[in-house]
This record gives C-alpha cells, sequence and structure tokens, in this order.
C-alpha cells in the first residue's frame, strides 16, 4: 500500500488565476465533444425540455470530470500544470461526499457572479469559499514522500 504526504504552501492569486484560464480551456473542449455527442444522438436541443437536458447533461460531465480527477489525483489537467494540488485538512485526497460538495458549491459560486471564488482575495490563506467550508485546500506540493508498508 502507497501512502503520500504532501506539504506546502497556498499558491499565488496570480497562479489562481491562471489555473482558472487553464481549465476553462479544457472544459470548452469537454464540453464541444460532449455537447456534440448529445445532439448527435438527440437532435436540435435550442428550446424546452431538451435544452434543460442538455444544460443538465453537461454540468453532469463537467462534474464527472472535476470530481474524478479530485479523487484520483487531486489534480485536474490544468492544476497538473501549474503543480497545484487539492487536499483534504489531513493532507490527504478528498472523499466523494467532499468532491462532490465542493463541485455543488463552487458551481452555486459560478452562478452568484464567482463570489466563492473572489473569496480568495480577501482570505489570509487563499482559500475559495468551498475550500474554507470544505476544510479543503489548494497547495503547491514542496514535498513528496512515498512510503511502502
Amino acid at each position: 500500500m502507497e501512502h503520500k504526504a504532501f506539504a506546502g504552501t497556498a499558491p499565488s492569486l496570480i497562479k489562481l488565476g491562471a489555473c482558472l484560464l487553464y481549465e476553462l480551456l479544457t472544459l470548452i473542449a469537454i464540453v464541444f465533444v460532449s455537447a456534440g455527442l448529445f445532439l448527435w444522438l438527440f437532435g436540435d436541443a435550442s428550446y424546452g425540455f431538451k435544452r434543460l437536458l442538455l444544460q443538465l447533461y453537461l454540468w453532469g460531465v463537467i462534474g464527472a470530470y472535476f470530481v474524478w480527477c479530485w479523487l484520483k489525483s487531486g489534480q485536474t489537467l490544468a492544476m497538473q500544470a501549474w503543480k497545484i494540488k487539492l487536499l483534504d485538512q489531513h493532507n490527504q485526497l478528498l472523499s466523494l461526499k467532499v468532491a462532490v460538495l465542493r463541485y455543488a458549491l463552487a458551481s452555486m459560486s459560478f452562478m452568484l457572479c464567482g463570489i466563492g471564488f473572489l473569496w480568495a482575495i480577501i482570505d489570509k490563506e487563499r482559500l475559495f469559499l468551498h475550500d474554507r467550508l470544505l476544510q479543503c485546500r489548494l497547495v503547491l506540493p514542496s514535498v513528496d514522500v512515498t512510503q511502502h508498508s
């Protein structure tokens, strides 16, 4: 069994912003492919129930991407590029429950003009509001210690 302990500092606001921009590019690609598949299978979704279904489907696909990445390695593609890792208060990867809650809270924050993301500007530890509430944090790992038992 492999145990990893990470200790690190919070990323700067500039690094967080750059990571968010990179994340946006990744999400554009995911949404483009996913919407194309949906439209190919179900046809026009410009209005009515199909439009709502498409929106819910895309929200679910994006959520699956984030939750899977956070559970698997604590890093999305953008977070890997910027060497940022998501950990809980015990320096462990998130549980499924916390990862899903984080996605839901981040989604609500996004719908409220990004207020939870802007929270990092005033937070002394540069935590997003959803990370503050869920007791998790983004770190720049400075130590990667691997022990084999």
